[in-house]
């Protein structure tokens, strides 16, 4: 079995609701006046130290903290840091501070120095043409 896959089995869902609730900005009191009046600070506080929530109770806290219900079983803050870490444009793990070419350099040069050439042949071609033209009315000009 892959650590990912052990990762997930792990997440500690009671956590991840503090930590959702904590990133929406409510506190445990309104959290517990949303669930209802059989809720208080103390139950949330309690519910959130457990690892395993139940399916319907996880289901209505996701609805209250408007996130899907998988981030809440599934959020592990290890993968989570390590995304940033290592998916970060300045990490030094994958940023060598300059840009990667998409070209060979040399490629691109030996492409110009030939387009070079091709052009160079084309304007010698048009000068012997031209010095021929000119030749040949030098030739009519002459009277025999």
């Amino acid at each position: 079995m892959s650590s990912r896959t052990d990762r997930s089995n792990k997440a500690h869902e009671g956590r991840n609701i503090k930590r959702f609730r904590e990133m929406m900005g409510i506190k445990q009191e309104g959290l517990a006046a949303s669930l209802g009046e059989e809720w208080s600070q103390k139950k949330i506080s309690v519910l959130e130290s457990r690892e395993k929530i139940d399916e319907g109770l996880l289901e209505k806290i996701a609805g209250i903290l408007n996130v899907p219900e998988a981030a809440i079983r599934n959020f592990d803050e290890e993968t989570a840091i390590y995304n940033i870490q290592n998916n970060y444009e300045g990490s030094s793990s994958n940023y060598s501070g300059l840009q990667q070419c998409t070209f060979n350099p040399l490629d691109k040069l030996i492409e110009t120095v030939d387009e070079l050439k091709k052009l160079h042949a084309q304007k010698d071609a048009l000068y012997e043409r031209l010095l021929n033209c000119r030749r040949i009315d030098k030739y009519d000009e002459i009277e025999y």
